[in-house]
């Protein structure tokens, strides 16, 4: 059997007899792609990632500049601080026509907002990296002209949506909001009550009609030709719909991301599907599927594990979830990072910390001005869902600048040392601070992590030695400069954690896939300057060789003897096969220097 026949099969399975009436659309669709193939269609045996691998998420107005379109001041931004060299993927958020959510209500899925810019300038945009693309696949703005479509009952848009009796009992329903899930809508069939999982203004799409899948699987093929090396499935895990169920992470969910990576393996085989699902840990990980499903999943746990182990200088939850983890299948990766355009996630933290750390963790961040979203429990209570708060705002002091920089940087480093794909959100490249006036003036908390700049104003910053734009930045460049150039730091290389460290260390180990590098990260979460002697057994099972610190370029002769800074963090590379040196102990410089 074909490949092409295996996809329609697919298709038959999740639809049944109703999958007959779009076979020939989808073999079109295929057809299409294979014959106007891309960059992502091509070199199908070259690695998929390697060290070099990064990505900078940003809006396409997260710069302004005079006379210019925002993608356009974007283009000269990235150009002027050759960012280019740092990150190799650059995700851009959606750029779509939106009504709300910072553009993820999309009214045109096929269109660039002309508020922004256009299709040239996104081109542009991937000729100086690859691009990273939102598919946003659980709902669309009731402003799209399908919705405006199935308001009129046109065919076959009035079977788009999901139509519930609002006397339906839905306490099951897996909630990530705090508002009503069904919204009333005046039809030409009168009124109706829809399903809303995420606001009034995004309406969920229907998956249980064939026609829904096909459009939003042509759509991905246009991404993709539109120069897309990563697709995003926004909010994959709540498409599927079943009364009386959780309504997330229902078979549907994933069948529909098999579906995906078969069709892309067909048509543009060097494209990467990403999985966002903002959930505890072991459902998270499960959209890698058999390696049939997901090529990446974010590592969601990873933020606010982080973030408690510097609130509290105790890192061990953090390093028990890191030793827990398996390896993703062959051909898969983890997509790792600390901020992003969202919140920082908590119920990814479900079972990894106690309810008196959770506690404190909330109550930290609302005395540093952040936000605590929340969601609706089955019990009918509001929970904590999402902090809402800038990443380096949730770690800083007050008047502690010089300590918050390299608590922040040594926060980051050991993100960028984990296996998998880092990705750096704009505005953690300078440290930015919480935009209080912004969550305020919109009403919504996220837009506390969501400025805008301009560029000059930015630019200037972000060159001035002596603040912390400008401390940050320099210090993001140098670990972002140093890591891609590490094999150790290749996703498919593995990872080691010392699980008997001191609750102050974290120490991690990588291995390049070849073998011919390894890297002992150390990361110091407390704010006392520490020591430790290491374990023999850890000193044999690392290397016998002569050590230097990749950041600081200085030399550590002996891995016996251990001695950080307040919020130190070292990328110690191993030289196997020569005589340990004298035991001395490494002068280091300041990160933010």
């Amino acid at each position: 059997m074909q490949e092409s026949e295996r996809l329609e099969e697919r298709l038959r399975a999740i639809y049944g007899p109703a999958a007959e009436a779009c076979a020939s659309r989808l073999a079109g669709l295929v057809g299409d792609l294979s014959r106007g193939a891309t960059g992502c269609a091509d070199s199908r045996t070259a690695p998929r990632w390697d060290q070099r691998d990064a990505v900078l998420i940003a809006y396409g107005d997260h710069v302004h500049a005079p006379d210019r379109r925002p993608l356009r001041a974007l283009h000269e931004f990235l150009a002027l601080h050759d960012l280019g060299s740092l990150f190799n993927t650059l995700h851009l958020l959606p750029f779509f026509p939106a009504s709300s959510d910072d553009g993820f209500s999309v009214i045109d899925y096929r269109a660039v907002d002309p508020a922004l810019g256009d299709w040239d300038d996104i081109h542009a945009l991937g000729r100086t990296m690859s691009l990273m693309f939102d598919l946003v696949l659980n709902h669309v703005s009731q402003r799209s002209r399908w919705f405006q479509a199935y308001l009129q009952g046109t065919d076959p848009y009035v079977r788009f949506f999901h139509e519930v009796d609002p006397r339906t009992d839905l306490s099951a329903v897996a909630r990530p909001r705090s508002q009503p899930l069904l919204t009333e809508f005046t039809t030409s069939r009168g009124p109706r009550h829809v399903w809303t999982t995420f606001s009034a203004d995004q309406v969920d799409l229907n998956f249980d009609e064939p026609q829904v899948l096909l459009e939003l699987t042509e759509i991905l093929g246009q991404y993709v030709r539109h120069g897309a090396r990563i697709i995003r499935l926004d909010a994959v895990a709540y498409i599927g719909k079943r009364l009386g169920t959780a309504c997330i992470h229902l078979p549907q969910a994933h069948a529909v991301v098999k579906f995906f990576r078969q069709f892309l393996a067909l048509t543009a085989p060097r494209a990467l599907l990403l999985t966002e699902t903002n959930v505890p840990h072991a459902e998270n990980i499960r959209y890698f599927g058999d390696g049939d499903e997901a090529h990446l999943v974010y590592q969601f746990s990873l933020p606010p594990l982080l973030l408690d182990a510097m609130l509290n200088e105790d890192a061990s939850p953090l390093v028990r979830w890191l030793a827990a983890l398996a390896p993703p299948p062959p051909g898969a990766t983890f997509f790792n990072f600390t901020a992003s355009h969202d919140g920082v996630g908590v119920r990814p933290l479900e079972g990894l910390i106690p309810a008196e750390r959770l506690a404190r963790l909330l109550s930290a961040v609302r005395a540093r001005n952040g936000m605590v979203s929340t969601r609706r429990g089955p019990d009918g209570r509001d929970l904590p869902y999402e902090l809402n708060i800038t990443y380096f705002d949730a770690l800083a002091e007050s008047g502690q600048t010089d300590r918050n920089v390299r608590k922040f940087l040594a926060t980051q480093a050991l993100m960028l040392t984990l296996q998998g794909i880092p990705a750096v959100y704009f505005s953690s490249l300078f440290g930015a601070k919480n935009d209080v006036q912004g969550a305020q003036r919109s009403g919504h908390a996220r837009r506390i992590n969501r400025r805008k700049f301009d560029s000059d104003d930015l630019t200037q910053a972000m060159t001035q030695p002596s603040s912390r734009p400008g401390a940050v930045w320099r210090g993001y460049r140098r670990l972002l400069a140093t890591r891609r150039q590490q094999p150790a730091f290749h996703p498919d290389g593995p990872q080691q954690v010392w699980t008997d460290a001191p609750a102050w260390l974290v120490a991690i180990q990588r291995t390049s896939p070849d073998g011919g590098q390894r890297i002992l990260a150390l990361v110091n979460v407390s704010g006392q300057r520490q020591a430790r002697a290491i374990p023999e057994r850890l000193v044999r099972e690392t290397g016998s060789g002569p050590v230097r610190d990749l950041l600081s370029a200085r030399a550590w002769p002996d891995l016996r003897q251990v001695e950080l800074e307040p919020y130190d963090a070292v990328w110690l590379e191993i030289s196997p096969g020569s005589p340990l040196g004298a035991r001395i102990r490494a002068p280091r410089e300041k990160q933010a220097n």
